[in-house]
C-alpha cells in the first residue's frame, strides 16, 4: 500500500500516519521528496480497509499495490532510481562500466587490470576476494587480503569497489572495504543474506539466479528494500537453459521487461552469460542497445593464466576496442558513456 501525503503535510501528521500504519501491522518506508512525502506500507493484509488511513489528517491519497514486489515496482516509485556512488550516478543517463578480474590473485595482477580499465573509462573495479566455485578444489579467493588489495588499488586509480559477499557473517567485513555489495547468482535467494545487506546503507548489486524467473529476481530485490536499503542494482547474467553452446543463455529481453516493471537500475554481465571472450563484445553491444544502465565485464592481464574464468576474461586490447564500440552504440541510442583517458594503457 502506498500513502501519498499532502504537499503541506506536517512532520507531526506524517509521524501520526506512520504510527497508525505500524499499529495495523505494516512495515513503513518513507520517501521524502522536496515537496511531498510518500509512505510505503508493506504487509500482506488483503482485507484491510484503506479508508482507515485515507481519513487521517495530512493524507492525500492511498493506493493499494497488488504486485508482490511493493518497493521494487513502479507503482511505488514512477521515476527511475539513480544511486550516487562516490560521484558516479548509477541509473542515470550515463552507461556505467564495472570491470576487472574474476578473482583477486595478487597486487600486481589487480593493479595492472585497474590501470587498464580506468584508462578506458571504467569507474568500478570488480574482483572476487571470496569465490563461490562449483568445485571445492578450485581457487576460493584470498579473503580479507583480497579485500584490502581491492580497496588499495581502487583508490590508487580513482575507482569504486564492487565485490561479492557470500554470507551474513561477512557483511560487516566486506562493508569495510566495498562501495557496493555483489550478491552472486547462487545467493539470489539466500534470504538471510538479503536481509543482512538490506540492513546496511551500502548499495547492493543483485545478480539474477541461474534458473530464476524475473518475478523471483524482483522479489529478492524486495527483500533488500523491505529491510530498509533502497540502493539496489539488478544484473542479468544469463540463465540456465537447454542450450549448451554457451555457458548460460543471456536473456536480453529481461532488460526492457524489468525496466518496465521496476524503477531500479539494470546491468548486464555478458562475461558470465556466454563464457567465451570472443562473444563478450557483441553481447555487450547488444546490452547497451537494449537499454542496460551499465555492464560488468571480466578483464585480466593474462587470461590464459587466470586462476578463475580465464576463457571469458578479455585481454586489455579487447577491452579497449570494446569500449570504443560501446561508445558508438551508446551515442546511437542517446546515452553518454565515459571517454577513455588521453593516456591509455
Amino acid at each position: 500500500m502506498i500513502v501519498v501525503m499532502k504537499e503541506r503535510a506536517t512532520e507531526a501528521q506524517i509521524a501520526a500516519v506512520t504510527e497508525r500504519l505500524e499499529a495495523y501491522g505494516f512495515e513503513v518506508q518513507p520517501v521524502i521528496g522536496a515537496r511531498q512525502t510518500v509512505l510505503g506500507a508493506a504487509g500482506v493484509q488483503p482485507d484491510f480497509d484503506v479508508r482507515h488511513i485515507q481519513v487521517l489528517d495530512g493524507v492525500s491519497n492511498v493506493v493499494r499495490v497488488t504486485s508482490s514486489y511493493k518497493y521494487v515496482g513502479r507503482s511505488w516509485q514512477e521515476e527511475d532510481t539513480v544511486i550516487d556512488i562516490k560521484g558516479v550516478r548509477v541509473g542515470g543517463d550515463e552507461v556505467v562500466m564495472m570491470a576487472g578480474p574474476c578473482s583477486v590473485e595478487s597486487e600486481e595482477q589487480l593493479d595492472a587490470a585497474a590501470a587498464a580499465v580506468a584508462a578506458e573509462g571504467a569507474t568500478f573495479l570488480r574482483g572476487g576476494a571470496f569465490k563461490p566455485r562449483s568445485s571445492p578444489y578450485s581457487f576460493q579467493g584470498l579473503g580479507e587480503e583480497g579485500l584490502r588489495l581491492l580497496r588499495t588499488v581502487a583508490d590508487r586509480h580513482d575507482l569504486r569497489v564492487i565485490t561479492e559477499v557470500m554470507t551474513p557473517s561477512q557483511v560487516d567485513l566486506v562493508g569495510q572495504y566495498a562501495d557496493v555489495f555483489q550478491i552472486g547468482a547462487r545467493n539470489m535467494q539466500n534470504f538471510d543474506l538479503l536481509r543482512a545487506v538490506g540492513r546496511t546503507e551500502t548499495p547492493v548489486f543483485l545478480k539474477r539466479g541461474l534458473s530464476a524467473t524475473i518475478k523471483e529476481w524482483l522479489m529478492s530485490a524486495e527483500y533488500v528494500m523491505a529491510s530498509g536499503n533502497p540502493h539496489v542494482i539488478l544484473c542479468e547474467r544469463g540463465i540456465r537453459t537447454f542450450e549448451s553452446s554457451t555457458r548460460n543463455t543471456l536473456d536480453l529481453s529481461a532488460v526492457p521487461v524489468v525496466k518496465n516493471r521496476s524503477h531500479l537500475p539494470v546491468f548486464v554481465d555478458p562475461s558470465h552469460a556466454v563464457g567465451f571472450r570472443d562473444k563478450v563484445v557483441p553481447l555487450a553491444r547488444a546490452a547497451v542497445a537494449v537499454g542496460a544502465d551499465g555492464l560488468m565485464v571480466e578483464v585480466h592481464p593474462d587470461p590464459p593464466r587466470a586462476l578463475s574464468d580465464g576463457p571469458q576474461s578479455l585481454f586489455f586490447d579487447q577491452f579497449s576496442d570494446m569500449m570504443r564500440q560501446l561508445r558508438l552504440v551508446a551515442e546511437a541510442v542517446g546515452r553518454p558513456m565515459r571517454a577513455a583517458h588521453e593516456t591509455s594503457v
